[in-house]
């Protein structure tokens, strides 16, 4: 049995813990071994929490023999990546520099997912800072595609995706500021939900304790996974109240009625697609339009714009406020990509950073309304494959391309929208994944279409490393 534990859902581990027909040490013991037996050829695992791991596991078995009520992710392992503050582990933000930097807290959600009854059992890889879209550092090292080690397996979230993708971890947690949540899921195949700016409590009680204002606005927390269902599950857990996040926002899990009603685009912004990612996109509309829903193919508004505000946002904040810490501590690949991207983006003055937020607002607005029109959006991920490994390094055109590319996903950060992504199938040897964008706050219409995808399209992981 423990050998297809690891094979499981977050749900159907829970469910068959409460059932007890496995216990939670022999789910956390699977997923250590499967960790010892495939965490070499990738690095997707950074630290084991095998001790605290397994103490944890033996008190939520003697609170399943001792009838008490039990969290909906009683006993269930979770790996947590290393830029999110997890008490007695050190959150390195994949840093030398920060590699012994142990935070005395859980983060909020963090928190929140342990009251539900998760167990920690490992840490998971990420690039300097998370600042790449590649995952590779000078403290842990680079992380592979399980599906094919010349790939990308993304970033910044890549350890997550990678260790989902090949059983080490049935749930992750990640972050998303330039598609962190999203890109790795596509690369490795497995799902992911970014939710509203303001959804997720979000703190760490490690410096920089407060952070300007895009990485205010634009990044949030979410979990990763196999199954939509254990993404709602893990959302459903992690969306409580902290007064540590002055923006956190109590909406209700679950808004009105909508029309079942999607606009899709294959090519967003009309910049190019690759026909393997479009026939993806088109297979999750035939899924769609099978369950019920109206598809109709229908261009969102200024993705493009979007695309280039949000580089140019981020981009000049980071080289007036940030880029003087990491030229001290980061990796030198890390401050070559930097580098190569702040050639390629148009660097804004204060002037032009205060014209960049009024510029999103008018964005934002234009999706407020479309949205009435359009519920959901259903579109790619990356317009591209997962690019060749040293590919975001190539110069500042490589890292365009890779931007543009993204151009849909980046625009869910500049405008703080939900995004659910799943894999609907293989093109070759690479998975298919497309993501499905809401009106802010409703993750439960994502989620809705998310699984009436996965019913029809099937899951693709956990596979053993390609």
């Amino acid at each position: 049995m423990s050998e297809e534990i690891w094979r499981m859902g977050a749900a159907d581990i829970a469910a068959a813990i409460k059932a007890r027909t496995i216990t939670s040490r022999r789910a956390v013991e699977a997923h250590l071994t499967r960790i010892a037996a495939v965490n070499s050829g990738l690095n997707a695992i950074t630290v084991t929490l095998a001790e605290s791991a397994l103490a944890a596991a033996d008190a939520a078995d003697a609170a399943t023999a001792a009838g008490q009520p039990l969290g909906p992710l009683h006993g269930v392992p979770m790996t947590v990546k290393e830029n999110i503050d997890l008490a007695g582990s050190a959150t390195t933000q994949g840093l030398v520099a920060m590699a012994e930097a142990v935070p005395p807290l859980d983060a909020p959600h963090v928190a929140q997912l342990k009251r539900a009854g998760a167990i920690p059992i490992a840490r998971t890889n990420l690039p300097d800072f998370g600042m790449r879209w590649h995952t590779d550092n000078a403290l842990r090292g680079a992380t592979k595609n399980p599906w094919d080690a010349n790939r990308t397996p993304g970033g910044s979230s890549g350890g997550e995706a990678c260790a989902l993708a090949t059983g080490m971890t049935p749930l992750g947690l990640g972050n998303d500021y330039g598609g962190s949540l999203r890109w790795p899921s596509q690369c490795c195949g497995t799902a992911a939900l970014r939710p509203t700016l303001g959804r997720v409590p979000a703190a760490s009680s490690l410096p920089p304790a407060d952070f300007p204002m895009t990485l205010q606005i634009f990044a949030v927390q979410g979990p990763m996974a196999r199954h939509v269902r254990d993404l709602r599950l893990a959302f459903n857990s992690m969306s409580g109240p902290d007064a540590r996040d002055p923006w956190y926002t109590p909406a209700p899990l679950a808004g009105p009625g909508a029309q079942k009603r999607v606009a899709v685009t294959v090519d967003p912004g009309a910049r190019g697609v690759d026909p393997g990612v479009a026939a993806g996109v088109r297979k999750a509309a035939d899924a769609l339009r099978d369950a019920g829903y109206q598809v109709d193919d229908v261009d969102p508004p200024m993705v493009g714009e979007a695309c280039d505000i949000w580089a140019s946002l981020v981009l000049s904040e980071l080289k007036m406020t940030l880029m003087p810490l990491l030229e001290q501590v980061a990796s030198a690949d890390a401050l070559r990509f930097l580098n190569d991207a702040f050639q390629f983006v148009t660097l804004l003055d204060y002037p032009g950073y205060i014209t960049g937020f009024a510029t999103r607002q008018a964005i934002a607005r234009e999706w407020a309304e479309f949205h009435v029109r359009y519920p959901i959006v259903l579109g790619p991920v990356g317009t591209w494959h997962p690019f060749a490994v040293g590919h975001d390094l190539a110069g500042p055109s490589s890292v365009g391309e890779i931007l543009t590319s993204l151009r849909l996903v980046v625009l869910g950060n500049l405008l703080g929208l939900p995004a659910a992504v799943l894999p609907v199938g293989m093109d070759g040897a690479l998975p298919q994944g497309v993501q499905l964008i809401a009106d802010r706050y409703r993750e439960d219409l994502c989620l809705d279409a998310a699984q009436a995808i996965e019913e029809r399209c099937g899951v693709l992981t956990p596979i053993d490393p390609r």
